[in-house]
């Protein structure tokens, strides 16, 4: 080292001196913005080139050790470190396939507990006993519209039994088995039910075409009959109860077999192509909520009240009519009756006379029946001999025969002269 510095001693002497002179330079002299040195100090905008310089010499190596630490921050986040996402990505998917199956388990209880609270609060609200059933299952053919119930003969139903929701009607039951039944839809070709219209009160036979689609057919051409019309169950077929919602007009056509016939095609109140929940009327004895049962005794108790009152009226008008004077007392005479009592200030009138007395006028009965008629000259025929009946009289054990009765003979009257 000594014999470095002694064999170059003046050169590095020499540039020591360089570099010191250069460094003070560096701090004097001023770059501007412009790419000109200068000495002025008030420039803000310059920068002095030992400032420049170091930058210039300290930027490389700051920017390459910078840029190796990003990128190795890269590889250790994006490969190192990822080894197992793949696996967890697959977890994750899995999670969330099995969170989305239970949203749509969730979401399809809350549209069923929708739909059985609203048929719970029709069943109870319905007049009619009612049993409630899950539909399930088809015939698996476009011209056969029938269903299967979860409920059979077990819980009461039987054969012609009306399957409605609350909606509208359904169908009817067509087969029963021990723990389930087979519903046959309105709107099959074979099913049938008696209708009429709201407003227009006509009746009609509701079928099912071979589409599936409800109609009213047989019916005269009217003019009355409009799309919008609710159609309505008649109860003459025995099996709907009348009043039921059935659908509303959606079209009116001509029949195409008969003139002067059209047809009506119903839109269904109830939703017949995706049935969940039915309701299966068992009984058509109405029945009533225990408010209503009290109301109805009430009513007839007031019912029976009444008579009682109507009673003790009539009870009191025969006894008030006990204490007041009647027109006729079989006690009196005649003069003294109480119709011709002079005492009375306000005497009753007289019955009035009739002007020419016959045989059907008051008092008539009196006159005898032999008296000639007014205007005659001739007196009636003697009255024939009549026999009075043998009256058999008591045996008083002395063995006597009972007496006849003596025959009265018909008196001569004289001829009266004209």
């Amino acid at each position: 080292m000594d014999s470095f510095f002694a064999r170059y001693r003046n050169l590095v002497v020499l540039l020591a001196i360089l570099m010191a002179q250069i460094a003070s330079l560096a701090v004097q002299v001023r770059h501007n913005s412009a790419g000109t040195n200068t000495l002025d100090p008030s420039d803000p905008s310059s920068v002095r080139l030992i400032r420049l310089w170091g930058n210039a010499i300290i930027s490389p190596p700051e920017r390459l050790i910078h840029g190796t630490k990003i990128g190795l921050g890269s590889l250790w986040t994006n490969y190192i470190d990822l080894r197992h996402v793949r696996d967890e990505n697959q977890d994750l998917q899995k999670t969330v396939d099995r969170l989305r199956l239970e949203q749509a388990a969730l979401l399809e209880d809350a549209r069923q507990g929708q739909r059985l609270q609203a048929m719970l609060g029709f069943q109870e609200k319905y007049i009619y006993t009612t049993v409630a059933a899950q539909a399930y299952g088809s015939s698996g053919s476009d011209r056969s519209h029938v269903f299967y119930i979860d409920k059979g003969s077990r819980e009461g139903l039987k054969p012609d039994m009306a399957v409605i929701t609350a909606d509208g009607i359904v169908g009817k039951v067509r087969d029963v088995f021990l723990h389930t039944s087979q519903v046959l839809a309105v709107n099959d070709a074979t099913s049938g039910a008696g209708v009429i219209l709201e407003t227009t009160r006509i009746r009609g036979i509701l079928r099912g075409d071979a589409v599936g689609r409800l109609m009213v057919v047989g019916l005269m051409a009217d003019q009355r009959i409009q799309p919008g019309e609710k159609v309505l169950t008649a109860g003459g077929d025995l099996i709907f109860p009348r009043g039921l919602p059935v659908g509303v007009v959606e079209k009116v056509v001509p029949d195409p077999d008969r003139d002067s016939f059209i047809d009506i095609i119903v839109k269904p109140a109830a939703h017949l192509e995706r049935l969940d929940e039915v309701l299966v009327i068992t009984s058509t004895e109405p029945r009533f909520s225990p408010q209503e049962e009290q109301d109805i005794a009430a009513s007839d108790s007031q019912k029976d009240v009444v008579p009682t009152a109507i009673k003790d009226q009539v009870k009191a008008s025969e006894i008030m009519a006990e204490k007041l004077p009647g027109l006729i007392d079989p006690n009196l005479p005649p003069d003294q009756q109480p119709l011709h009592d002079t005492s009375n200030p306000n005497p009753a009138p007289p019955p009035p006379q009739p002007l020419r007395p016959d045989e059907f006028s008051p008092g008539a009965a009196t006159t005898p029946a032999t008296a000639p008629r007014p205007g005659t000259d001739t007196e009636p025929a003697p009255k024939p001999q009549t026999q009075k009946p043998v009256v058999p009289h008591a045996s008083d054990g002395s063995g006597s025969k009972p007496q006849p009765a003596e025959v009265s003979k018909p008196q001569s009257t004289p001829r009266r002269n004209p």
